[in-house]
């Protein structure tokens, strides 16, 4: 009687689902996906602990280091377009581990000690720190069953948070002990080679079916649809909007309004800037959460912009330690987990099969309006301090800008449509 043996699978096939339905080789891939994320915010905030030193050393002003670290959101805001499209057009195996090349030379880079290489060096990091989060979704996407996908997105967003909690809480006694700044950046460079590396060794060939036979340039074409939809350019300014007091205010210039406006110690304001980024690990779990369960997305959203509003009125008005220590940095960060909201709405108000580029153009316009506004907002602050020293008085004026940006973002999401459960099952 004649046998049938099992058929190998054709090579470059997706690795078979285990019998939990988790394809083992994308987890794996997640996970080194995770570490790459959280080396990607740990840059980003790094420059806020070691201000003085790059001013030192690069001869810049005020505005001279806000425009550099700035540079970071044009690339990030530019290739968030393009990281999308290519791992949908070419996959992950090669794609992942060229955005992490490109942030480690752009972290080595930045280390040099040069302010040009500097500058490219910081564009490198954004076009390259752009691969991270969309990969990990991708890849988490390929990897978990339907069911714990969400939560598999949630803990990716989590463990970026924490990087940017890191980069300023464990950054700044490495710079100021045994390491110098540029031998921090030199180093994390070379973790992140061996991230890449990791990653290029373990993500997994897939079917060349799954990939779009399109050309390069229509490859784009789904962001004609998010794009031509105001719903979108709503919750992109609106997210962009409410990421301005973190990723401008804190993870810039946190450190210094704390150092030379409050005039607290420097491992304190370290430690003070860096809760932040921790509120956002609880915020942004705590709020989507909170908002599934209610089936709105409005009332989340706007007791976020609450919260913040409160928190940066009482960093800005009250006097300096009326309040406990760490409190009003963990309450901002933990409001502005709002801003994450218009992420899940942008997909909900736009079709179905332009989800993943809905992504890609909400990040677009969040990264943009931060390109912008680093270097703005340090031309501001110089302004208001007529080329001398920083003062509370000027930090207490130029955060006023941070305020006006969460009242601007309340009065837009007014217009954003409400895609929660609740409301669509009451229709």
């Amino acid at each position: 009687m004649a046998v049938n043996k099992p058929v190998p699978a054709p090579a470059g096939r997706m690795p078979a689902l285990s019998s939990s339905g988790f394809h083992i080789a994308f987890v794996l891939a997640w996970l080194f996906a995770l570490l790459f994320y959280f080396m990607q915010y740990a840059v980003r905030s790094a420059p806020s602990v070691m201000l003085p030193e790059l001013r030192t050393a690069f001869g810049l002003t005020t505005l001279g280091v806000s425009s550099l670290l700035g540079l970071y959101y044009y690339t990030y805001s530019t290739f968030a377009i393009v990281a999308g499209a290519s791992l949908d057009r070419w996959g992950a195996k090669y794609t992942m581990p060229a955005g992490v090349f490109c942030l480690a030379a752009g972290i080595t880079m930045f280390g040099l000690g040069s302010s040009s290489a500097a500058s490219a060096g910081r564009l490198l990091q954004g076009a390259g720190a752009a691969f991270a989060f969309v990969g990990a979704v991708y890849l988490a996407s390929h990897g978990f069953p339907k069911k714990y996908l969400a939560t598999a997105i949630g803990f990716t967003q989590c463990l970026g948070m924490l990087g940017g909690s890191a980069g300023q809480f464990a950054v700044g006694p490495l710079v100021h002990g045994p390491i110098t700044w540029q031998q921090f950046w030199l180093f994390a460079g070379l973790v992140t080679v061996a991230i890449a590396v990791a990653l290029l060794l373990v993500t997994p060939h897939q079917d060349p079916s799954e990939h779009s036979k399109t050309s390069v340039w229509r490859m784009f074409s789904p962001y004609k649809t998010v794009l031509a939809n105001p719903q979108s350019y709503l919750c992109g300014l609106c997210a962009g909007l409410l990421f301005l007091p973190t990723t401008v205010g804190d993870m810039i210039w946190g450190v210094s309004f704390l150092r030379e406006g409050w005039h607290v110690a420097y491992a304190e304001a370290v430690n003070r800037a860096s809760m932040v980024p921790l509120g956002w690990v609880i915020g942004c779990p705590a709020l989507g959460y909170l908002a599934d369960r209610m089936g709105r997305r409005k009332p989340v959203m706007f007791a976020g912009m609450v919260i913040m509003l409160l928190a940066l009125l009482a960093i800005l008005y009250l006097p300096p330690n009326s309040v406990p220590h760490f409190v009003l940095g963990l309450a901002l960060g933990i409001g502005s987990g709002a801003a994450m909201i218009p992420y899940t709405v942008i997909k909900e108000v736009n079709p179905d099969e332009v989800k993943g580029s809905a992504t890609g153009a909400i990040n677009f316009l969040v990264f943009v309006m931060s390109a912008f506004a680093a270097p703005a907002f340090g031309w501001w602050l110089q302004r208001l301090a007529h080329g001398g020293e920083l003062t509370l008085s000027v930090f207490k004026t130029g955060g006023s800008v941070g305020i006006a940006a969460v009242v601007i973002a309340a009065l837009l999401a007014l217009f954003i449509r409400e895609t929660g459960s609740a409301v669509l099952e009451s229709k």
